[in-house]
C-alpha cells in the first residue's frame, strides 16, 4: 500500500489546475524515486493516478516519458517487475496505441528485469507483445530483428528450440534488410544453437564453423565456436557428409588448440574409440546431448557406435555378427541392426549375408539411400551371373566345335535328328 505522504500528494495534484499538474507530477516522481521506503507501492499508486487523470494525450506523453526515465534507474529487478507489469496493464486499458513508444520502452525494461531474475520465458513473452508493425513510427529491419533475436535467445535459454525456431523464421523474412553486423552474428549463432538443440548436428557443426571464421568475433569466442563445431561433428550420424565435415575441421590450423582435438583426430582417421575416451568426452556435454533416444541409448552412444562400425569396415573385409557385437560392446542382433541401417542409408559400403551371419565391407558408403539388399543383387551379383552364363556358353561352343572337327560324321547325324 502506498505511503500516506504519496497518497496525500496525489490527492492534492488531482485537485490542482491542469496547468499545475505537469510540474507537480514531475516533482512527486522525483521524491518517490529518491526517498521512498515502499518504492513499488508508491510508484504503482503514482502510475494509477497519472493514467486515471483527465490529462490529454499531449500532456500525458511527456509525463510518461519522464516516468520511463526514472523507472529505468531503479536497481531492484523485483520492484521493476511489480511496477512494470502494473503500468503495462494500465496502458493497455488506457489504449497503448496512443503511447506506443513508452509502452515499448517499459516492456524492454521489464524484459531486462525478467532476464536478471533468469526468468527467460517471461522475458520472451513480454518482448513478444511489443508492436513491431507500428503505424506511428517506421521500424527498420534492424529494429524488428533485434527484438526477435532476443526472443530467440531467451527461448534457447529455456531449452525451448521449437518456440525459438518460430521466431527465428520471422528474422529470416527481414535478414536481407539488416545492416547491423552484430545482429547478423546473433542470427547465425541462434541458427547454430537451434540446430544443436534439435539434434541436427551436421547443420549445427557447419553453422558453428562459419561463426568461428568470422573476423568480427573475438578470438576466444571464435575458438569456442570451433570447439562447438567439433562437438557437433562428433555427435553427427556417421557417413560421407560427416567425414567431409570432420576433414574440414581437422585441416583447420586452429583445431589443435581445441581441447577435443584428440577425439576429432581419431574420428577423422577412422580409429576405434575406447570407453575411457568416450567417458571423458561425455563429461563435457550438455543435458540435451545426453538425452535418451527411443532405444534407450544416448546420441553420443549412437554416434560412437556408428563411428566404430565405420572404423571396423577399415580393418576387416568381412566380420561375423558375434565378433562385430563384441568389438562394439553390444549384442550380435544390435550389431546387425545398426550395420543394416547404415548400409541401407548409404553411410556404409557393403552387404550382409544373413545365412552365414557375416557382414561384408566394400569401401566407402555412397551417401545415397539404397532400396535394400536386392539392389546389391541386381548390381554386383547379377553382373557376376551374366559373366558366368557367358563363360558357360563359350565352353559349350568350344566343346561343340571340337566334336565337329574330330567326329564330323557323328556331328552330322546328330544335327539331322
Amino acid at each position: 500500500m502506498a505511503s500516506s505522504e504519496v497518497t496525500s500528494a496525489l490527492q492534492s495534484i488531482a485537485a490542482a489546475s491542469t496547468g499545475e499538474k505537469t510540474t507537480l507530477y514531475s516533482s512527486l516522481l522525483q521524491q518517490i524515486t529518491s526517498a521512498s521506503q515502499n518504492l513499488a507501492a508508491d510508484l504503482n499508486a503514482y502510475a494509477q493516478s497519472l493514467l486515471d487523470d483527465s490529462l490529454g494525450v499531449v500532456g500525458l506523453r511527456p509525463l510518461l516519458a519522464n516516468f520511463v526515465e526514472h523507472f529505468r534507474t531503479i536497481k531492484d529487478p523485483d520492484v521493476k517487475i511489480e511496477v512494470g507489469e502494473k503500468v503495462v496493464e494500465l496502458l493497455q486499458s488506457k489504449g497503448a496505441g496512443q503511447y506506443e513508444e513508452q509502452d515499448t520502452q517499459i516492456k524492454e525494461i521489464l524484459s531486462d528485469s525478467y532476464e536478471e531474475n533468469e526468468d527467460y520465458r517471461k522475458s520472451a513473452q513480454t518482448l513478444g507483445t511489443i508492436n513491431l508493425e507500428s503505424t506511428q513510427k517506421t521500424l527498420t529491419a534492424d529494429d524488428k530483428a533485434k527484438v526477435w533475436i532476443r526472443i530467440v535467445r531467451c527461448y534457447l535459454e529455456e531449452d525451448d528450440p521449437t518456440s525459438a525456431f518460430h521466431h527465428l523464421n520471422k528474422v529470416k523474412n527481414v535478414i536481407y534488410g539488416v545492416t547491423d553486423k552484430q545482429t547478423k552474428l546473433m542470427f547465425q549463432l541462434s541458427q547454430a544453437r537451434i540446430h544443436d538443440s534439435q539434434r541436427k548436428y551436421l547443420d549445427a557443426a557447419q553453422a558453428y564453423y562459419t561463426m568461428s571464421l568470422e573476423p568480427l568475433v573475438d578470438e576466444d569466442e571464435r575458438l569456442q565456436a570451433l570447439s562447438a563445431a567439433i562437438l557437433c561433428a562428433v555427435l553427427a550420424p556417421a557417413g560421407p557428409l560427416r567425414s567431409k565435415m570432420l576433414a574440414k575441421l581437422y585441416k583447420d590450423d586452429r583445431a589443435n588448440q581445441v581441447e577435443d582435438f584428440p577425439i576429432l583426430e581419431k574420428m577423422f582417421l577412422d580409429r576405434l574409440l575406447s570407453p575411457a575416451e568416450i567417458k571423458v568426452f561425455a563429461s563435457k556435454l550438455q543435458p540435451h546431448h545426453l538425452a535418451k533416444t527411443a532405444d534407450g541409448s544416448t546420441v553420443l552412444d549412437r554416434a560412437v557406435l556408428e563411428h566404430n562400425l565405420v572404423g571396423a569396415s577399415k580393418l576387416y573385409n568381412n566380420i561375423g555378427f558375434d565378433q562385430l557385437g563384441e568389438l562394439l560392446g553390444i549384442d550380435a542382433e544390435k550389431a546387425e541392426y545398426h550395420a543394416a541401417k547404415m548400409l541401407e542409408q548409404g553411410r556404409l559400403g557393403g552387404y550382409i549375408d544373413q545365412i552365414d551371419r557375416l557382414i561384408f565391407f566394400e569401401g566407402e558408403g555412397s551417401g545415397e539411400r539404397k532400396k535394400g539388399h536386392a539392389e546389391r543383387v541386381v548390381g554386383k551379383e547379377l553382373r557376376k551371373w551374366d559373366a558366368n552364363v557367358q563363360g558357360l556358353a563359350e565352353e559349350v561352343e568350344k566343346a561343340t566345335t571340337m566334336i565337329q572337327n574330330q567326329y564330323p560324321e557323328f556331328y552330322a547325324s546328330q544335327m539331322v535328328h
